[in-house]
């Protein structure tokens, strides 16, 4: 200190040091003892319990964690700074004495490296790799869900078209009935019949629109449109292209995504397996400190002492009861598993793909039936309401024929539905 009064540089000393511990205590001196014990090979090895996923999610928080401190310790610095400029503005003497408490702030600098580093790196980039894949699965099966979703809502349209029809026809004929029944032709039971089959065409009518407004809300919530607001559908195609059946082959299997993720996921295993080995060689670990060590607070004693400490340590495994073979051992049996599990998806997927093109060529086929069988229903109605006009045939003959006619009509539509699934399947299938 300039002044040489030894009390006035002691009260100049104890305001700073008030001011210090008492307004700006961010730390408290206390006795402590500093240990150095590498620990990074401890980090990057993972347990046979911990979960890729997890691991990450964790180093990734850790890392977090360790910027948010670092920045909130700067900008405690700062302000530790500030506040000792301001206060050897108010007082001159105290200038140097503020200056060296800044300087208290050390800095230190940890570093570690160990054989498993590089394994660790490709792991977490083969990780990345099926995290990638992985949404590109999600992507498919999202557009697989919104084309069922898409055409069943324009099936529920198509079945209640045709309810109104069959419902329009069940009329026409229970106006033919009573008309013959008032004309004394008919008995009053075949009027009976004929309101009959018009009440059950009119319940298939009612559970035909309720399901059609079911199936829009479904569309619409997808596709985010919500419940209120229905989405435009275009009708139910009733010509199908069989040719395009043969446009996916076998050969585009290997194209789909899962592939990739399952490639990258064997390759995880694989690095883990190298990670685990690691463990069996040597760990290298150092640090770097820069700061002073003395317990006095004189400018020229605080020169004398301030400086660099580095320090680095080998650790050399030599024996841990065999904890290091195991998890190598469960580190392959891991890959193993994994290579296990690559083989059976492979199968499935080969599998989803000859089940997806039979159940296409099984609906093209029932949709030529059902076509046909349509226009037989028709005649069938036409010349049974004839011969019942005509007095030849019964009410039951009319009746059946129209119960027909609703049901195949029907049936058509959902061989159209069908086939249409089963080509948006056919096409995720074969990677498209």
């Amino acid at each position: 200190m300039r002044d040489q009064c030894t009390q006035q540089r002691a009260g100049l000393v104890a305001q700073v040091q008030k001011y210090i511990l008492d307004d700006k205590a961010y730390a408290y001196p206390v006795l402590w003892w500093w240990r150095a014990v590498p620990h990074a090979r401890e980090l990057l090895r993972a347990s046979a319990e911990d979960a890729q996923a997890l691991n990450a999610l964790a180093n990734a928080l850790f890392q977090c964690g360790q910027l948010d401190e670092a920045r909130r310790r700067a900008e405690a610095i700062l302000e530790h700074r500030r506040a000792i400029t301001e206060l050897a503005k108010d007082h001159p003497q105290a200038g140097d004495l503020a200056y060296q408490i800044i300087e208290e702030e050390n800095e230190r600098s940890e570093r570690a490296w160990n054989f498993g580093l590089i394994s660790a790196i490709s792991r977490s980039r083969a990780l990345l790799e099926a995290a990638r894949a992985g949404t590109e699965v999600a992507r498919h099966a999202l557009v697989r869900g919104v084309d069922e979703a898409y055409y069943g809502a324009a099936l529920a349209t198509a079945k209640r078209t045709a309810a109104e029809q069959s419902l329009a026809a069940a009329e026409e004929f229970e106006h033919i009935t009573a008309l013959n029944e008032h004309a004394g032709e008919v008995p009053e039971v075949d009027v009976i019949r004929a309101r009959l089959q018009t009440a059950a065409r009119r319940d298939d009518l009612a559970q035909a629109r309720q399901a059609e407004t079911i199936a829009n809300a479904a569309l619409g919530t997808l596709l985010g449109y919500g419940i209120t607001k229905s989405p435009v559908i275009e009708p139910l195609p009733q010509t199908i292209d069989v040719r395009q059946i043969d446009r996916f082959t076998a050969a585009r299997v290997p194209h789909r995504p899962e592939f990739a993720q399952l490639e990258a996921q064997v390759r995880a295993a694989h690095a883990d397996v190298r990670v685990a080995r690691a463990d069996l060689l040597p760990a290298i670990s150092y640090s770097v400190d820069e700061g002073f060590d003395t317990p006095s607070l004189a400018p020229a004693e605080l020169r004398k002492h301030q400086g660099i400490l580095a320090t680095a340590n080998v650790d050399v495994p030599i024996f841990d009861w065999g904890v290091t073979w195991s998890r190598i051992r469960q580190a392959q049996l891991r890959a193993r598993g994994a290579e296990l599990q690559r083989e059976l998806i492979i199968r499935d997927l080969y599998l989803q793909f000859a089940t997806a093109r039979q159940e296409a060529l099984t609906a093209a086929d029932r949709v030529e039936n059902a076509r046909l069988a349509v226009a037989d229903a028709e005649r069938n109605v036409s010349i049974s309401v004839a011969r019942y006009r005509a007095g030849e045939g019964s009410i039951v003959e009319a009746t059946d024929a129209l119960t027909t006619l609703a049901t195949e009509r029907l049936a058509l539509q959902q061989s159209l539905f069908d086939y249409q699934v089963a080509v948006a399947r056919l096409r995720e299938a074969a990677g498209e």
